[in-house]
This record gives structure tokens, C-alpha cells and sequence, in this order.
């Protein structure tokens, strides 16, 4: 064992998963609030609840599942994240990236990143897509405070392209090919669980934010510390605070979601698959 208690747990949680399936992903994919079903369309290998693997951190909402599903979207292998955990769930900041540590850990180069989000830009309406070209975490503790864990990554990686270019051309190829709009903009993650303030919003749009919301920005860090290609797609839930006269709630999130659920898996299997054709999971 090493000296980390952080890099301690992630191997007992690696070998737990190993114990269960052999399973060797080449993607990963982490399906946001309301998009969870898309998990339904995987040819499933192996399905395995959160709750099997010890330490594992599984989350409290309502409508986030918590299982990791190990299969196939087209003839790429993927292990899809249905269902995540928040920091405002109390959770450590370790414990909420724990999981994309662990895919990346089981094999995964590639992490598809999804989230439903508040639109800050004017132009941005509920249902909307979102392609993550930047992010803002000033808001939220990085992952990689501590001791940094070498195993994994340098001790100050770069963020410069956080959102790898190539992947985020990928996605827009094929939302062109499927004539899906996909807006793009900088998403910035807030620690929840309260919706922001007008005044918040007014402050985020300034700040150069498109979209908020209270997950993504964390999962991009630790991925790639530790050298995983990320790309995100964000399904605007609705305007944010103060940019329209409705009262923000959970359950608007899913309804949108829902709405926009046939749109989004195409999006993400038709991307998935042009990915696996141009080697981008090697």
C-alpha cells in the first residue's frame, strides 16, 4: 500500500470492480441529471451498482441512479456512469472525482462528460445542447489539493485545452451530421444545492460563464490530471436565475431532459461512434 489514503481507497475500489468483471473500457461516459436512461440502450455486458463496491460514494438525489454499466455503444467498449455524486451531498471532493479516477483506472482514455445546466447566455434556451468548450472552478475546491498523488498525474497539470479540441470537433461533426444544434460556451460549477441568485447569474454572465451548474468542472481536473482526453456536452434545463419569470426546480431539469432524451442519444452514440473510427480511444 502507499502512503495516500486517497490512492489507497481508489486501488480497493479498482480491485473490488476487478473481483466482479475483467472488463476493459476504452471510453467513459457520466450521464448528468435526467439523462440516465440512455444507459437503456447500452448492449450491456456487465452491470454493477455502486453500492456493490466498498467505500464506493453513491448518491442521495432523487433521480440519479447508481450503477456503472459495462458494454458497448456501437463497436466501442464503454463504461457508463449512471448516476453521480455531488459535493453538496457532503461528500469529500475526493470521493465525488473517485469514480472517474476508477474508470480511468479500469482502461478508459476518453471521458464523455454529460450535465443538465442553468443557461446564462441570453441566447440559450431549455433544451438546449452545450458544447463545454471552457470551464470556471474558482468556485469549487480543486480535486488535486493534498499531497498530490504521483501515481496518477504531475503535481500542477494544465488546463489550457481541459476540453480536448479534437474530441470537441468530433461532437460537432456529428451534431452537424444529424442537424442537432449544438451551442457552445464556458460552463462554471457552483457547490449547490441552492440555484444561484440573479445576482449570482449576473455576476457569472460577466465573469464569461454560458451555462452553471454543480458538477463537470471537478470530473475535467481529475481526468486530466491523470492524462484522460475529455469532452462534455451540457443540456441547458432551462434559463438561470433572474432571466425568466419561472421558479427554478429539480423537476423542470428532468422534464426538459426528457423532452430532449431522443436528440442527446443520438448525439452521444452517433460522437461515440466517430470517435472509435478515428482511434481517438487509443
Amino acid at each position: 500500500m502507499s502512503c495516500n489514503p486517497i490512492y489507497d481507497k481508489l486501488m480497493r475500489c479498482l480491485k473490488a470492480v476487478r473481483a466482479k468483471t475483467d472488463f476493459v473500457p476504452e471510453a467513459a461516459l457520466v450521464l448528468g441529471s435526467g439523462l440516465g436512461d440512455y444507459a437503456e440502450g447500452i448492449d450491456c455486458e456487465y452491470e454493477l451498482p455502486y453500492s456493490e463496491i466498498e467505500g464506493f460514494p453513491v448518491s442521495t438525489v432523487e433521480g440519479h441512479d447508481g450503477r456503472f454499466i459495462f458494454g458497448r455503444v456501437g463497436d466501442a467498449r464503454v463504461v457508463c456512469m449512471k448516476g453521480r455524486v455531488h459535493y453538496y451531498e457532503g461528500y469529500n471532493m475526493e470521493d465525488v472525482v473517485l469514480p472517474v479516477r476508477l474508470m480511468g483506472l479500469l482502461g478508459a482514455k476518453v471521458l464523455f462528460l454529460t450535465n443538465a445546466s442553468g443557461g446564462i447566455n441570453p441566447d440559450f434556451n431549455g433544451g438546449d445542447f452545450m458544447l463545454v468548450t471552457d470551464h470556471i472552478a474558482s468556485f469549487v475546491p480543486s480535486p488535486i489539493i493534498g499531497a498530490n498523488i504521483d501515481e496518477l498525474g504531475t503535481r500542477f497539470p494544465d488546463m489550457s485545452h481541459a476540453y480536448d479540441p479534437v474530441l470537441q470537433q468530433v461532437l460537432r461533426d456529428s451534431a452537424s451530421s444529424l442537424g442537432i444544434e449544438l451551442k457552445e460556451g464556458v460552463y462554471c460549477q457552483l457547490t449547490g444545492p441552492s440555484f444561484e441568485t440573479p445576482a449570482e447569474i449576473r455576476m457569472l454572465g460577466r465573469l464569461g460563464a454560458d451555462a452553471v451548474g454543480m458538477s463537470t468542472a471537478v470530473e475535467t481536473i481529475a481526468a486530466g490530471h491523470m492524462g484522460m482526453k475529455v469532452c462534455c456536452v451540457s443540456c441547458i434545463a432551462n434559463k438561470a436565475a433572474g432571466l425568466s419569470g419561472t421558479k427554478l426546480t429539480h423537476e423542470e431539469v428532468q422534464e426538459t431532459a426528457d423532452r430532449v432524451s431522443a436528440s442527446f442519444k443520438l448525439l452521444v452514440s452517433d460522437s461515440i461512434a466517430r470517435m472509435k473510427a478515428k482511434g481517438l480511444f487509443a
